[in-house]
């Protein structure tokens, strides 16, 4: 191409000729190697010593859906489980805006400076309709995610309690065997979560706010019975009168219920996540629960039955996935469906001849 630019009447400007032929691919690009695999071995070594990436890669392959992946973390969780058990397991729920994750951590901050080591296991709401979660434990807890000895795991539910549950119960094994002594489970809020959350830990705190209104308006006494001890969280500033009298209304409440299985009698306290005072008083409530149902044997027994519990949630969770993914059921489903709607059949005669085909099939 000829550029008029160019010619002698115009000194000093010069235009270049253009660069033809450029390459579609940058060069000078590096292009990263597919990741190696770990074997079983390398991912039990590794966790065995403490090694936090390998810990988290594995976390992973209990979190995924493949059944390649799903194979080596169930031999991963089988090799580690004598390793597993020398931890305090301690569930923390509460309503939205307690301050749960503000609580944990400065009271996981304190353990830390004390020399223990903390995972934090923090179920993360996914939304029902895009399937996305947020995932913002890790950013919220600034201070605990920068110490050495802390390890924040948040996990989505993606819509599915039940298994998010049980990869919990799974990661409490790897956590253990990796060294940590203190494991902190995180619930989505007052709810069916609490349920599973129960079934996997020792102590399981009830983290309450004051200056909401009536402090036991809307709390399930399910939860209530549940829960080895309450927390007053915010009770600072002007709030610490509110918080005070919260806590006789629960005392009082706590009273009324029949004794709890263990023998040890519930009880609140206050504290404030941002002052970080009563924080000490509320660890102090875990450790005197721990060690009182060590002494009368419910500490070993309640791990007995969860363990139990654990297996029988397992083998319906195996069955009710053979039963919905299995090619033949999913077409008679959905002809036995249409029957339903159509008044052709009741829904207790549908339900008893697919169970039947199920376990014609089974055999």
């Amino acid at each position: 191409m000829v550029h008029p630019e160019n010619d002698k009447q115009y000194k000093g400007l010069i235009v270049n000729e253009g660069v033809k032929n450029l390459p579609q691919v940058n060069p000078y690009a590096t292009f990263r190697r597919q990741k190696r695999e770990l074997s079983v071995d390398e991912y039990v070594n590794g966790i065995l010593r403490g090694d936090i990436t390998l810990l988290g890669q594995a976390v992973t392959l209990i979190e995924s859906s493949l059944a390649k992946d799903q194979e080596i973390a169930q031999k991963v969780i089988e090799r580690c489980l004598p390793y597993s058990g020398n931890s305090v397991r301690l569930g923390i729920t509460g309503v939205p805006g307690a301050g749960k994750s503000t609580f944990i951590e400065a009271l996981g901050t304190m353990l830390c400076h004390q020399g223990k080591r903390l995972a934090v296991l923090a179920i993360d709401p996914s939304s029902e309709r895009s399937k996305g979660s947020i995932l913002g434990d890790k950013t919220r807890m600034n201070e605990l995610s920068t110490e050495a000895n802390a390890f924040i795991r948040p996990s989505p539910s993606a819509g599915s309690l039940g298994g998010v549950a049980r990869k919990t119960r799974e990661t409490i094994v790897l956590c253990e065997a990796a060294g940590f002594d203190t494991i902190m489970v995180e619930t989505v809020g007052v709810g069916q979560s609490e349920t599973a959350a129960h079934s996997m830990v020792d102590f399981f705190l009830l983290l309450q706010v004051t200056g909401t209104g009536d402090e036991l308006q809307g709390i399930k006494r399910g939860i209530m019975e549940m829960a080895d001890g309450i927390a007053i969280n915010k009770c600072d500033g002007s709030n610490i009168e509110r918080a005070q009298a919260a806590k006789v209304s629960f005392k009082n409440a706590l009273a009324l219920f029949p004794p709890p299985e263990s023998g040890w009698q519930p009880y609140a306290e206050t504290c404030s996540s941002i002052d970080k005072t009563g924080v000490l008083k509320v660890w102090k409530m875990v450790e005197d629960y721990i060690h009182f149902t060590k002494e009368n044997g419910y500490f070993d027994h309640r791990r007995t039955q969860q363990a139990k519990y654990w297996m029988y949630e397992t083998i319906n969770s195996a069955l009710l996935n053979g039963f919905y993914q299995n090619q033949t059921m999913e077409l008679l489903i959905s002809q036995m469906e249409q029957d339903v709607l159509n008044n052709k059949i009741s829904s207790f005669i549908a339900a008893h001849k697919l169970l039947e085909t199920y376990a014609r099939l089974s055999h």
